[in-house]
């Protein structure tokens, strides 16, 4: 019976000192804690959506955009391209976008090798539209949240400076935009289907320019959206 109290007291020792000394009690562990928030952090604030312009690129047979029954722009072969822009954006993404929009090489050459040629090199059209709901998030309620859009005003003036950029970069002529903070029906007709989409500070060493390529399932089908700005 002795030997039995004492192994009881001694157990009930063991459970009060697990208790007061957690996992990360000591100060390795706590060293380890702070690294391992600290990483995750740095992921986070690294990742390409916390903060970037995004342009979303479609190589196109003809597109066009339509406001309150009235065609406002249209255009031939060439690229449509939405155009999202971050609360944190500067004129430096803003450059970065128009380089990479007006260099990207979606076409073959005269020799019939595939992806060797840009839109200037081929002399096509590229309509933009804006369009803050590519940095929209879902709630718990799965309802959107636009938080990490540029507000309306500044946006625009950054849009409309992005769209000086590409006249500068190119023929101003070829360059065609919708109406900015309108409903409006964007109609295409995707040639491929070909799509892209570019982030201004993701890591220019991972894929083709530093973007994310996806594709639609539409094989150069008529699609149209229903978008804001």
């Amino acid at each position: 019976p002795i030997k039995h109290k004492q192994a009881t007291i001694e157990t009930m020792t063991t459970c009060r000192r697990q208790r007061l000394n957690p996992p990360f009690s000591s100060p390795s562990s706590h060293f380890t804690l702070v690294l391992f928030i600290a990483s995750i952090a740095t992921i986070l604030h690294n990742h390409p959506a916390t903060a970037a312009m995004r342009l979303v690129i479609q190589r196109v047979k003809s597109a066009s955009v339509t406001v309150d029954q009235k065609q406002v722009s249209a255009i031939g072969p060439g690229m449509l391209a939405l155009v999202g822009l971050h609360q944190e954006d500067t004129e430096t993404d803003l450059q970065y976008c128009a380089k990479k929009l007006l260099a990207v090489k979606l076409w073959e050459n005269d020799n019939g090798a595939p992806w060797r040629q840009h839109v200037k090199q081929k002399g096509l059209e590229i309509l933009c539209v804006s369009q803050f709901t590519l940095y929209g998030t879902l709630s718990k309620k799965n309802q959107p949240d636009y938080k990490l859009a540029m507000k309306a005003d500044m946006a625009q003036n950054m849009y409309n400076n992005f769209l000086d950029m590409l006249k500068e970069g190119y023929e101003k002529e070829k360059i065609f935009d919708g109406k900015f903070g309108e409903m409006m029906d964007v109609g295409l007709v995707n040639d491929g289907p070909v799509t892209l989409v570019i982030d201004s500070r993701e890591d220019t060493k991972k894929g083709l320019l530093g973007s994310q390529t996806s594709s639609s399932s539409l094989k150069g089908g008529e699609k149209t959206n229903n978008e804001e700005r």
